[in-house]
């Protein structure tokens, strides 16, 4: 029996040696297409290949697809749980032909891969066509199937549209006949919503373009596009009636009955389903970039998440379940997409935030609708009013009241509802008049309320669709804008970065057909994007489609800003003091400012070793991570807040860097703020850091401005060129000088090198106490030893040469240079299994003032104030030794 995973790789691999391009999923949120909340069909992606407006590097296709459905007219979320087939994540499987090959070759594809590769009985198969395609109907006949089995369909359930205008064109459909045991009529019959005949595959020809007049005439370029669902067949492979008696569903619901030790196919099996369903579409959404709030795409994940959850404690879960199913979900559909496993942790951590959070007020929410429920009458609605303040209070969705009603027979009043909620949005809109700022802004408020907020999808891409929502000229909502108009244009969805926490606004191109703009800034009020723009060709008209493009330039350059500011805060933190805390920043394309809490002016050697440890955390290279979580949470894993901004429930939490000593332990990440900006993907990114100055910026305020990337390296060649001035005025060559400073800083460099390798002959050899002395403490070989005149970055290299030395034992080093104490503790490999260096170094620094360290089972180091101590910390550490 063929698992889901066999049948999707035998779909694609056939395809594949039909000369079909295996192309990726695209993601869920749809980049070329701004009708749609998420995809919901396999050809979304290919859309603009369907209308010529895209030319790719192949013209066969083939995909395995994600697609969601839970919000705008693809709403399933209501079925999922209660029927065989409703799912709210799915899988289409598809082939695709622009303008390649046809009818002739499309209909023999479908029936030799259906028939051979998956082996369905034909006779158990019937088609259908659209009741004048004539060329189908035959080709059908002349495949195999008999014409008693080739139903002519005269409605359109057999004639797709892209829109009310268009590509367009037949289909054909493949239907399977479960059998006379099951109720159900073929499809045109009375009886054709049984479940006796199933469809199992849609083949869509589209050959004609549909005009406004509906007039219609063939299009240049015929093609191909198909859909089969991947649950759906599987379920008819796997010999079931159910989508959700298939391998994939039935580990998932088995999970779910591990956590909540519920029986899985028993009475409650329902739960199981709706849990399983939506861990997928919850899951594959966070993965895809959408995250969970209170508008937009982020609503709708938050709606069937939170679905779940109350699935989950319907189940009689008392603790946080949904995250601890995300690794039975990977083991099944990450190799298919990989993009779950790299996503794992984060899933994971944002469905235990949001479990944790839902159920402090699940219970509160459900005993406050049974109160209002014991009041009414029987079967009687739910008031407006209630379901408003459960939405308002308790984070209740409006369709998770509803849920939870259908199963008491009972339903909202609606009417009710809308009206508390427009009572809400006009007192917000009332706070925001009185809130000093500019009273035309109210107008965003208006068209926050009759169109939406915007969706962000800067965060994933630079590029995307959106469609026009609104467009505002001198303060006005106007339908259009013509050449050299000054509008400010509203989008349903937008990869722009609106100006907040420093960053400032992105610029870039808007594309229609017929005209173009110029967007030079991006703001936003209430939730709604406002793009700054002029219209540089044409017309622009509200409800149009648009092409979205970031400056890609400019929008790099001000990550780079962003993310070296973050590695600058926490430098100056390590080298200044713990008081330096954010007071403002500007993160631009051509530059950086970050102005922090300190008395006075940094020296050239505090300024240089700033730089130093920013630039050393540029060239780690290492991945930013980003993550949701709770500001509480976040502040206790030590984010640093940034200065004047407001959070909310939830907050984006950016980390970089691995710190290599410190404060931090090392190991630990270097930099956690909490940020809702762009960033580079690897410090490295960044390209490289260059501080031009430190300034007073107010009483007790400093402010350093700074470079990176390419502008960064235009002053590093604008101040060689300034030495080179220099030179010239000396009368010597700028060779000769840069000459003559490579040679002061090679022989410099080979005389560190070599009081190092002399600090090391005499510390193996002898020391403050007088010499090296091999212990043997516990039945292990122990060498303990004080060094002055030894820097801590020295250290490593002398634990290594006494472990080459002694074969097996335990090392720790103390070293005093200029005032500054450090510690290091080495195991050798034999050891470390039963004895850990980190465990060495925390029973010695105490007694030179540290306060603890950090590193691997072989190495670790940390730090001190006062190397009077020394002695008593070797001590410590044998004690420590003796006792284990």
């Amino acid at each position: 029996m063929p698992s889901l995973n066999d049948i999707r790789s035998t779909f694609l691999n056939y395809f594949a040696k039909q000369g079909h391009e295996v192309v990726d999923s695209s993601p869920l949120v749809p980049r070329n297409d701004p009708t749609l909340m998420f995809t919901n069909s396999g050809m979304v992606q290919f859309k603009n290949c369907f209308t010529g407006l895209e030319k790719r590097d192949y013209v066969r296709a083939t995909t395995a697809q994600k697609c969601v459905r839970a919000g705008g007219k693809h709403n399933d979320l209501d079925n999922v749980g209660y029927t065989a087939r409703h799912h709210t994540f799915f899988e289409m499987l598809g082939n695709f032909s622009f303008g390649d090959y046809f009818k002739e070759e499309a209909i023999p594809f479908a029936w030799e891969l259906i028939t051979r590769e998956f082996g369905i009985p034909q006779d158990k198969l019937y088609t259908t066509v659209y009741h004048n395609d004539d060329k189908a109907f035959e080709i059908w006949k002349k495949v195999g199937v008999p014409e008693s089995r080739i139903i002519r369909i005269a409605t359109s359930d057999n004639f797709w549209q892209m829109g009310p205008t268009g590509p367009c064109g037949p289909c054909t459909e493949i239907f399977f006949d479960h059998g006379d045991h099951i109720w159900g009529g073929p499809p045109g019959s009375a009886e054709e919503d049984g479940d006796r005949f199933i469809e199992i595959w849609n083949v869509v020809f589209m050959q004609n373009e549909q005009f406004e007049d509906g007039s219609m005439k063939a299009l240049d370029m015929q093609s191909i596009d198909t859909g089969m669902g991947l649950e759906r067949i599987g379920a008819l492979l796997q010999g079931s009636h159910d989508n959700y008696d298939t391998d994939l569903f039935r580990s998932l619901i088995e999970a779910s009955a591990d956590v909540t030790n519920v029986d899985p196919y028993g009475e409650q099996n329902v739960h199981h389903r709706v849990i399983a369903d939506h861990l997928r579409s919850t899951s594959f959404l966070m993965a895809d970039g959408v995250t969970p709030s209170n508008d937009g795409r982020g609503y709708v994940l938050r709606r069937i998440m939170r679905r779940a959850m109350r699935h989950a404690h319907l189940l009689g879960a008392k603790d946080p379940v949904m995250h601890r199913l995300v690794p039975a979900l990977v083991q099944q559909m990450g190799a298919a997409y990989p993009e779950l496993g790299r996503a794992q942790s984060m899933i994971e951590e944002t469905l235990k935030l949001e479990e944790t959070r839902f159920k402090q007020t699940l219970d509160r929410g459900l005993k406050l609708l049974d109160d209002e429920l014991s009041d009414l009458e029987e079967g009687a609605p739910l008031p407006g009013a209630a379901a408003f303040k459960l939405y308002d209070t308790f984070g209740f969705p409006l369709d998770l009241t509803q849920d939870a009603l259908r199963e008491k027979g009972r339903d909202v009043d609606i009417e009710g509802f809308d009206s508390a909620m427009a009572e809400q949005k006009a007192k917000a809109r009332a706070a925001w008049a009185g809130s000093g700022e500019a009273v035309d802004s109210t107008i965003w408020f208006d068209i926050a309320d009759s169109k939406g907020t915007t969706d962000f999808l800067g965060y994933e891409t630079e590029r995307a669709e959106g469609q026009i929502l609104a467009l505002v000229k001198d303060g006005a909502i106007v339908n259009e804008a013509g050449e050299g108009d000054s509008v400010q244009v509203v989008l349903n969805q937008t990869p722009f970065y609106a100006e907040s926490g420093g960053q400032v606004g992105d610029q870039g191109q808007i594309r229609l057909d017929g005209g173009s703009l110029r967007v030079t800034d991006t703001k936003k009020v209430a939730g709604v994007f406002i793009h700054i723009a002029e219209v540089t060709n044409g017309l622009v008209t509200t409800g149009a489609a648009a092409q979205l493009e970031v400056d890609h330039a400019r929008r790099s350059a001000i990550r780079a800003n962003h993310s070296a500011t973050h590695l600058l805060h926490e430098a100056l933190r390590e080298t200044l003091g713990d008081h330096v805390a954010q007071r403002g920043s500007l993160n631009a394309d051509d530059r950086l400012r970050f102005d922090f809490s300190h008395t006075k002016a940094l020296s050239q050697e505090e300024l240089l070793k700033v730089a130093g440890d920013v630039n050393a955390f540029v060239r780690q290279n290492t991945v930013v991570e980003t993550r949701i979580m709770t500001p509480d949470d976040a502040r206790a894993l030590g984010a640093q807040a940034l200065f004047g901004e407001k959070y909310g429930d939830e907050v984006r939490v950016v980390s970089m860097g691995t710190a290599q000593t410190g404060k931090g332990l090392a190991g630990d990440t270097y930099s956690i703020e909490l940020c809702g900006g762009t960033h580079v993907k690897q410090t490295g990114d960044i390209g490289t850091f260059v501080i031009l100055g430190d300034s007073a910026s107010s009483a007790g305020v400093r402010r350093i401005e700074a470079l990176t990337g390419a502008a960064a390296f235009a002053h590093l060649e604008r101040e060689a060129a300034r030495m080179a001035e220099v030179a010239t005025s000396l009368k010597a060559q700028p060779a000769e000088v840069m000459d003559r400073l490579k040679a002061l800083m090679d022989e410099r460099k080979a005389l560190q090198n070599e009081i190092s390798n002399l600090k090391q002959q005499i510390a193996m050899g002898g020391g403050a106490d007088g010499g090296v002395e091999a212990k043997n403490i516990g039945g292990k070989t122990f060498v303990g030893q004080a060094l002055q005149g030894v820097s801590g970055k020295d250290l490593r290299g002398l634990v290594d040469a006494h472990k080459q030395k002694i074969g097996s034992g335990v090392i720790l080093l103390i070293a005093e240079d200029d005032g500054k104490v450090a510690v290091a503790a080495g195991v050798t490999d034999d050891l470390k299994a039963e004895i850990s260096a980190v465990d060495v170094l925390k029973a010695a620094v105490p007694a030179v003032g540290g306060k603890g360290g950090g590193g691997r089972p072989d190495m670790a180091q940390g730090g001190g104030k006062d190397f009077s101590g020394a002695q008593e910390g070797i001590a410590a550490a044998e004690a420590f030794l003796a006792g284990q």
